[in-house]
């Protein structure tokens, strides 16, 4: 039976409820705690005080602006830890850098599984990346939980019953995007300057897609580049270079801030969306210089930090608690950390909702049981909602547009199947 007193309220009151007298109360705690006792279940990494989770984060290389999710995730379950844990559970949480490559997470995932036992991969970075563990996270069935990419194949439980995505997927967040350029600019001529992989490619199928027959006429120019390219100025040029009045920047931060700076730089002046994965203010837009970044659409789910609107939102103090205790002296314009917490936070839930069964399908069970969870930092409107058959747990985002120093949110929340 539970040691929380909210729990024994609540066992009390029902146990009342039915009739029984205090005494019989008494008598039912240890029964109760024997049958707890017996029906306990662990999976690999978990045991009676801790449960061992897996990360891996690009810290070096070409991503390794997203170095702070990994950093804030550290950071929280070290808070969680501090609070006594999930049902009692310390969490070891062990984070590995994987430089951006492929290769490279696979050894780090072989690490995690093979040598140091865990029962999950937790929020691993990039589409990939994550790619390259896919096929052999689910043939060991080992959960691959809340990756950090938006890529629609994550969300494919028929095949690959071990691998959940968190944030909306790229292809829906570029339909919302097709949707506005046609009502905004239903003549518009489309570049796309887009990162030559799965998740650059899911972006401009996406945008294909909403645009539906007239994707043909609208898009005049693409150019994909690669993570090895120090810069992405002549791709921006050649852009630039094709009449275009509507510029979509499908790049991590490096890259995104690089073009954004670029396209202010040669006197371009389209409309200019940028993906969301590079909405950073701190990571991406102060770098570039938010003089060249006036104007610049992308699309939201997470509150902004940086939004003055949210400044006596109960979540958001939290947050901000959070960070001045565990992660003192960090940029908080940084969205990254707004996005590690909110991600860990579901983690939690999901590991709360397993109770002592810590057994990997159980696990899995959970993660596919959410109904309308709201880690505290969503846009109001929006709510994660999973299933057995629906390994998507954000669905839904809203426009907005670089203003001054900050995001400033229009028009309503948005999903790929109606506007709102």
């Amino acid at each position: 039976m539970s040691t929380n007193p909210l729990d024994r309220s609540i066992q009390r009151r029902t146990l009342l409820k039915a009739g029984l007298t205090l005494g019989a109360l008494q008598f039912a705690r240890p029964l109760a705690a024997s049958a707890a006792t017996a029906e306990k279940k662990y999976g690999p990494g978990a045991s009676d005080s801790r449960i061992k989770i897996g990360n891996i984060v690009p810290y070096s290389g070409p991503a390794s602006a997203y170095s702070v999710i990994g950093k804030t995730e550290t950071a929280f379950f070290q808070m969680i830890n501090d609070e006594g844990g999930i049902n009692g559970r310390k969490i070891d949480f062990i984070s590995y850098d994987d430089g951006y490559s492929p290769p490279k997470t696979f050894e780090q995932a072989r690490k995690l599984i093979e040598d140091d036992n865990v029962l999950l991969i937790f929020n691993s970075l990039g589409t990939p990346t994550n790619t390259a563990i896919h096929a052999y996270m689910n043939q060991n069935k080992v959960p691959q939980l809340f990756v950090a990419t938006g890529a629609t194949k994550w969300n494919d439980p028929k095949h690959f019953p071990w691998t959940m995505g968190w944030q909306p997927s790229y292809q829906t967040e570029s339909r919302i995007y097709a949707k506005y350029i046609l009502k905004e600019m239903p003549n518009a001529k489309i570049a796309i300057l887009y990162q030559n992989d799965d998740y650059g490619m899911d972006y401009v199928k996406g945008l294909k897609d909403g645009l539906g027959a007239k994707a043909k006429s609208m898009i005049v120019n693409e150019q994909a580049y690669d993570t090895t390219e120090p810069t992405v100025e002549s791709e921006v040029v050649r852009l630039q270079a094709s009449g275009a009045d509507v510029f979509f920047n499908v790049a991590t931060p490096k890259f995104a801030a690089q073009a954004i700076t670029k396209v202010s730089e040669i006197g371009w002046k389209p409309l200019h969306i940028l993906n969301n994965v590079s909405a950073s203010i701190g990571s991406v837009l102060k770098p570039a210089g938010f003089d060249h970044a006036q104007g610049i659409v992308s699309a939201a789910y997470l509150k902004d930090a940086a939004d003055p609107q949210w400044n006596n939102d109960a979540d958001m103090k939290a947050w901000n608690a959070f960070m001045d205790k565990y992660m003192p002296g960090s940029d908080k314009s940084d969205s990254s950390s707004v996005y590690g917490y909110s991600v860990s936070r579901t983690m939690v839930e999901v590991l709360r909702q397993c109770g002592d069964d810590l057994a990997r399908d159980n696990v899995m069970k959970q993660a596919a049981s959410l109904k309308n969870f709201e880690p505290g930092l969503l846009l109001p409107g929006i709510a994660i909602n999973t299933a057995p058959t629906d390994f998507a747990p954000i669905k839904q985002l809203q426009l907005m547009k670089f203003a001054g120093q900050t995001w400033q949110l229009f028009g309503n929340v948005m999903s790929e199947q109606a506007q709102g």
